[in-house]
């Protein structure tokens, strides 16, 4: 079994010579009912989408199928430890050190279908010994990957049936929930502390924009199907904090299809809009050059900001990130 799956039962065979067994558990360090290989502080169990996954080591060979787990795992010090990435990673979203680290990491595939959604075979990641892989894709589930003791976690707020409000104490959560898994829990408790300071700061920034209102919107490009975000999306909590009203704060759903029309009668002041690549001028006119769109508030006083998905969902520190954007974009008078 790879160092990280997760933890099968584990009893010292009862012999007739009970010195041998004593000696059996000294050699474990610990009683006859502590697993033998255990490290020290292991194992650790952490639930993840309904799930429990043990550790019984901190993981050494990471492979990430989504790239939401970056900022968690440079805050922790632990970006040596991810041996093969898949997927897409957006040079917006990091600092040159971050940027560094996952230059040195191999990258598999960054093939997606026409949704957006990874591409990867079983075989590959396999192939590449990992005790832990981070983020759950189409075609490799959990249960998949479970069948030969590799363990996933899947960020919480992207768990499937997930009903959840979110909010940013998540980011927090999942920090220190790495911090356990990983055994870099004093790591993780500075790296909350900062990030709680600097949530602060940029809500005592944006405290006298309260009175507007605002929509996070996915606009497609060449354009189509425009999507809105709810409550149980993090583009709620992240709007509130940054001062503004949702307009459709009243939809408890994550994602859904909206309308013009439907843009018009709620009519933001401002406009958020996602994309997951290319480029954001395109984005903005996947939805300003769709017929009406010229006579919404926020198009015609030119309050729409483009910005990265991640940058918003799911909860992560770059949320946070995102959150400093908007509010640094439109500040409290603009």
């Amino acid at each position: 079994m790879s160092r990280g799956a997760p933890m099968k039962a584990t009893r010292l065979a009862v012999t007739t010579a009970t010195t041998v067994l004593a000696l059996l558990v000294a050699a474990c360090g610990g009683s006859a009912d502590e697993p033998a290989t255990a490290a020290p502080g292991y194992p650790v169990t952490v639930t993840n989408c309904g799930v429990e996954v043990t550790f019984d080591a901190a993981p050494e060979r990471v492979v990430l199928l989504k790239s939401a787990a970056v900022p968690y795992l440079h805050a922790l010090g632990v970006m040596d430890r991810v041996t093969a990435r898949a997927g897409q990673y957006p040079s917006e979203y990091y600092d040159a050190g971050t940027l560094a680290e996952l230059d040195r990491i191999p990258l598999l595939t960054d093939k997606t279908d026409t949704s957006g959604h990874l591409q990867i075979s079983k075989e590959v990641v396999i192939s590449q010994e990992p005790d832990l892989v981070l983020g759950e894709v189409d075609n490799l589930s959990r249960d998949t990957l479970s069948a030969v003791d590799i363990p996933l976690l899947e960020e919480p707020a992207m768990c499937p049936d997930n009903t959840a409000t979110p909010s940013f104490d998540d980011i927090y959560r999942q920090l220190e929930t790495y911090g356990r898994v990983f055994g870099r829990e004093t790591e993780a408790a500075t790296a909350v502390d900062a990030l709680q300071q600097r949530m602060a700061k940029i809500q005592a920034e944006a405290s006298t924009a309260s009175g507007r209102t605002a929509a996070v919107l996915y606009p497609t490009v060449g354009g189509g199907t425009t999507y809105a975000y709810g409550t149980a999306s993090m583009a709620h909590p992240q709007l509130e904090a940054a001062g503004f009203r949702n307009v459709f704060g009243d939809t408890p759903e994550r994602v859904f299809e909206v309308t013009v029309e439907e843009l018009l009668g709620r009519n933001p002041d401002v406009l958020i809009l996602l994309h997951s690549d290319g480029d954001p001028a395109a984005v903005e006119q996947g939805l300003t050059g769709l017929p009406g769109a010229e006579k919404l508030n926020a198009v015609r006083d030119g309050n729409v900001l483009t910005q990265l998905f991640n940058f918003t969902e799911p909860p992560t520190p770059l949320s946070i990130d995102g959150l400093e954007r908007i509010v640094q974009r439109f500040g409290a008078d603009s």
